[in-house]
């Protein structure tokens, strides 16, 4: 045993040893780098959050002792509680309009023969690229012009502005969306709709049964940039809605920010943190599903 421990050691000394990799050392560090540039803002959120305001205007990092009841009293002082059940309602709203609208229109532009597809495909794929800041007059005015519209229908209950519609109705059919779900649909066998087809199944059956059941990875990476982008809405918000009966979190702590003297930075690093709560606990359970999304349905087909 002491012969063959000696011949393994010499065999180790003789072997060559591989070079360095300085490509690799060089990606790593920048990979390094930018995660303390992305973590580093959170880090220092959540640390403030749970300091006092003295110890902020120390400068100090972390805090000596954790003080959790920063985050009950950001809460009642911001009014958070309203402003994150809007959010709750606009966003679940939104998701579900998304899906609904999403789905079948990704279906269509993939598995579905129809005179000007790629002609709409391609001049829908075009509105991506028109920043959405050029968009925001013309929504909002459409938005007016429905409203207007509804209301002489339905009255009062057909109201848009300062309502629910306006928040959610003109984001449940997203160019990008679409794109995504259609990249991943159209890899999709053939022998598949053939086999629905041998069965009796149209389209809409093949969609339920065969094609949603296979896209539950894109599908929850459309769910999350839906609930992402209505979680984090503030400009379009301020344009349709007036009073806080629709007015969402992101609202309400700018508005906390705007009202409270700067020796309130605790609790206004606590009502950020609040805020960030709900999208980090849906990443992490939702992370799987989203990275493969964004692997079979972005960067193929």
């Amino acid at each position: 045993m002491a012969d063959l421990a000696l011949e393994r050691a010499q065999t180790v000394a003789r072997a060559p040893r591989r070079p360095v990799r300085w490509n690799t050392i060089l990606t790593y560090a920048l990979l390094i780098f930018g995660a303390v540039l992305a973590l580093g803002p959170f880090i220092w959120m959540v640390s403030s959050s749970l300091m006092s305001s003295a110890e902020i205007a120390a400068g100090r990092l972390f805090p000596a002792v954790p003080i959790f009841q920063n985050y009950p009293d950001a809460w009642n002082a911001a009014n958070l509680g309203l402003f994150m059940w809007n959010s709750v309602r606009v966003t679940a709203l939104t998701v579900a309009g998304e899906l609904l609208v999403c789905v079948p229109a990704a279906y269509a532009f993939a598995r579905m023969r129809f005179f000007g597809r790629d002609v709409l495909f391609g001049i829908m794929l075009a509105t991506i690229m028109v920043p959405a800041i050029a968009t925001l007059i013309p929504n909002f005015l459409t938005v007016v012009w429905l409203s207007r519209l509804s209301e002489s229908i339905f009255g009062e209950a057909g109201k848009w502005m300062d309502n629910w519609p306006a928040l959610t109705i003109p984001f449940i059919a997203t160019p990008f969306s679409i794109f995504l779900l259609r990249q991943f649909f159209a890899q999709l066998p053939a022998e598949l709709w053939d086999a629905a087809r041998i069965d009796g199944a149209g389209h809409v059956r093949f969609l339920r049964s065969v094609v949603i059941p296979l896209s539950r990875a894109p599908i929850m990476t459309v769910a999350m940039f839906s609930f992402i982008s209505s979680w984090n809405a503030l400009m379009w918000p301020l344009l349709v809605v007036q009073t806080d009966a629709w007015r969402p979190i992101a609202f309400g702590l700018q508005k906390f920010v705007n009202s409270d003297a700067p020796n309130e930075l605790h609790l206004q690093m606590a009502g950020a943190v609040l805020m960030i709560l709900p999208m980090v606990i849906l990443y992490f359970f939702t992370q799987k599903q989203f990275t493969e999304g964004i692997a079979q349905s972005g960067l193929k087909g």
